[in-house]
């Protein structure tokens, strides 16, 4: 490899986690990344003093003019719309990155969402990955007091929406598999015992498949949806898959009569599941394997 491409590769699992966080797309993301490698091929490297911020500001920059044409669309999305799920094990569809902890989760991802473009950028960018000001800036195309000023108000707007901290993942899979068996016997009631009372469940089938329209919630409710969901695809035709870890979450990839159904991620907060995240539009599953 030439040294513009070792740099390039390099820094990918970076560049992957920018565009990933920016866009909550594992498809969009690796879009980026090829328009972006396309573009620093013609960057003259003498004139590069910081290959990883210059690589960030060609990723941010795409990743951004992206984020805006998929927000108006996603203002037309048919029910909830959720990101698309990220291997975050060393699993089958694992994908290089270098997101830990909190700011993968889905619950972290809607958050973002709520975020104006510029203002998601500047808060991956600053809280997550620790550039400075200057270097966002570039990225941008802002000044750094408008840089912080943004920043600010993202900060303010996450924290206020942020629950209590999500559970280590040895807690996580230990209350997932309490949910799974409860689940998988059908027992309303000894599901309920592992759903918090503020659970919620939320389905993304983006009008191309069944899904919840609205967000469920409540333990009664989000039980028997689950339990209603499985007993469905059993009748469809017998229900198998695996479980991993996506979202730094753990999941269940459901393959229904032969066919990649569903990924479902499991939120754990305090020992009980908060919030279940079931997407099934087609769209969202092409990078993950049956």
């Amino acid at each position: 490899m030439t040294d513009r491409e070792d740099l390039f590769t390099g820094h990918r699992p970076l560049l992957f986690s920018i565009a990933y966080e920016i866009l909550g797309s594992v498809t969009d993301a690796e879009d980026v990344l090829s328009d972006s490698y396309l573009r620093w091929r013609t960057v003259d490297l003498d004139t590069v003093d910081n290959p990883r911020a210059y690589l960030a500001r060609i990723v941010t920059r795409q990743a951004l003019q992206l984020l805006r044409s998929a927000t108006r669309r996603r203002e037309e999305y048919v029910g909830p719309w959720l990101p698309e799920p990220l291997a975050t094990d060393a699993g089958p569809d694992g994908i290089d990155h270098v997101l830990t902890g909190e700011a993968v989760t889905t619950a972290m991802l809607l958050v973002l969402e709520t975020l104006t473009p510029a203002q998601r950028a500047v808060f991956v960018l600053r809280e997550v990955f620790d550039f400075g000001y200057d270097e966002i800036a570039a990225a941008v195309g802002k000044t750094e007091a408008a840089v912080r000023q943004l920043n600010q108000r993202a900060r303010t707007q996450v924290h206020a929406q942020r629950h209590t901290a999500i559970a280590t993942p040895e807690q996580a899979q230990e209350v997932a598999t309490r949910f799974m068996m409860a689940a998988a016997t059908g027992d309303v009631q000894s599901l309920m015992d592992v759903l918090a009372p503020d659970v919620v469940f939320i389905g993304d089938g983006g009008g191309f498949v069944t899904a919840t329209m609205r967000p469920v919630h409540g333990p009664d409710k989000v039980a028997r949806t689950v339990i209603g969901l499985i007993r469905k695809a059993v009748a469809l035709g017998g229900l198998d898959g695996r479980v991993g870890v996506y979202n730094g979450m753990p999941a269940t990839v459901a393959v229904v009569a032969g066919k990649l159904d569903q990924v479902t991620s499991i939120e754990v907060r305090d020992g009980l599941v908060t919030a279940v995240y079931t997407v099934r539009n087609p769209a969202k599953l092409t990078t993950i394997k049956p």
